[in-house]
């Protein structure tokens, strides 16, 4: 096949970002999107090593509206693109320890209700020792669930929503490397990679951690770092049962969910530094099973092999938000950035939003000012707390 020279719209980085670009894009009738990974396979970023955690209990507006789109839409996958999405909705519960974090919940409960979000509601410590009486509940005060909440897997998402964009025409180049964004007088001209110059005035960065470097092709400061995080997956173990959700110990940030005949266990460890890190530490296995055993008593003997585990990259904003949007100066040059380890669960909507930005101008789905990367230097910046 004769190797094109131009593209309507290019997108740097095949992950479950990009790849969710594309298919909007495609589905809003732009046919000619060329998505460029470096790697030889979709997915060998950030996309093939997340937890798979979809949930709409945060606790900022632009978060609680990105996750009423994605969740949804993660339900109603298969019937969309024909593949499925993996999603299971057995919710995320918060288990709050002390007062302040029961307020924290009440607070962002109100928040969501007023988004729309009309499954969240405040459970009381007896209810969560009823439903789970395996937790250590002593120190628990009460918590939130929500049962839409739950898991997807991120590959096979990935996977449906590149094959679909593909199939209705957009093309996919595995192993090229970006090596330089051309601009002329009106923006972004083109892009050069290793398997040639792509002609191109819309440019799309969708390179997860790695999108600082793409940023600065075109002279932009992007503050969006690395930040390792790891997983341990267990060995199968059915002395907790296989229908609870997403449960997280705000004690500490500890958490876990069901996966496979085992559980996968999760740590936001505070010693972490950004970096491209990307080997498991097999220190941390103590460090968890330490914090699991004390919340889930019955995990003081769970069997995990370190072989097994992993480390993936967040890539954090100083706000936790993600950077969506075209860049300041840069006429055609867009980002989707820096979604500190919300990305497969908040992909469908980055879509949507980049999508309707790139045809419309515009997007009914949230607020975009907010997410601007402008907002940084502008003092206008939007934390989000709810961070695992």
């Amino acid at each position: 096949m004769a190797q094109p020279n131009g593209a309507a719209v290019v997108i740097i980085g095949g992950g479950i970002v990009g790849s969710s670009i594309a298919y909007h894009l495609v589905a809003g009738g732009c046919k000619n999107v060329l998505v460029i990974e470096r790697e030889s396979a979709q997915g060998k970023g950030s996309t093939g090593k997340s937890m798979g955690g979809v949930r709409a209990q945060f606790s900022t507006l632009v978060n609680i509206q990105m996750s009423l789109y994605s969740i949804p839409f993660y339900a109603s996958f298969e019937g969309r693109l024909g593949l499925p999405s993996g999603y299971r909705p057995q919710g995320y519960l918060f288990c709050a320890t002390n007062e302040k974090h029961l307020a924290y919940l009440r607070a962002n409960h109100t928040k969501q209700v007023a988004a729309g979000l009309k499954d969240a509601r405040l459970v009381s410590a007896a209810e969560i020792r009823e439903r789970f009486p395996l937790l250590r509940t002593d120190d628990i005060v009460g918590g939130s669930f929500c049962p839409t909440d739950g898991f997807v897997d991120p590959y096979s998402c990935m996977v449906g929503f590149m094959t679909w964009a593909m199939d209705h025409g957009a093309q996919l180049w595995k192993n090229t490397a970006v090596t330089g964004i051309e601009r002329d007088g009106h923006g972004v001209s083109g892009v050069e990679t290793s398997r040639g110059f792509v002609a191109s005035h819309t440019v799309v960065n969708a390179a997860g951690a790695w999108a600082a470097g793409v940023a600065a092709f075109v002279g932009v400061d992007l503050p969006v770092e690395p930040l390792r995080r790891m997983l341990v997956p267990t060995e199968p173990f059915d002395r907790f049962p296989h229908d609870a959700p997403m449960i997280i110990d705000m004690s500490n940030g500890f958490h876990f969910r069901p996966e496979g005949l085992g559980f996968l266990l999760a740590w936001n460890d505070p010693e972490e530094t950004p970096g491209y890190k990307t080997d498991f530490d097999p220190v941390f296995v103590e460090k968890i099973l330490t914090r699991a055993a004390d919340r889930v008593p019955v995990f003081e003997n769970l069997a995990v092999n370190p072989k097994r585990a992993w480390a993936g990259l967040y890539e954090m904003t100083p706000d936790h938000h993600p950077i969506l949007g075209a860049a300041p100066g840069v006429p055609g040059f867009f980002l989707a950035n820096g979604f500190s380890g919300h990305g497969v669960m908040h992909a469908p909507a980055t879509g949507k939003i980049l999508s309707d930005l790139i045809l419309h101008g515009k997007t009914e789905l949230v607020d975009a000012s907010l997410l601007e990367l402008s907002r940084f230097s502008e003092a206008r910046m939007i934390e989000e707390t709810a961070v695992l």
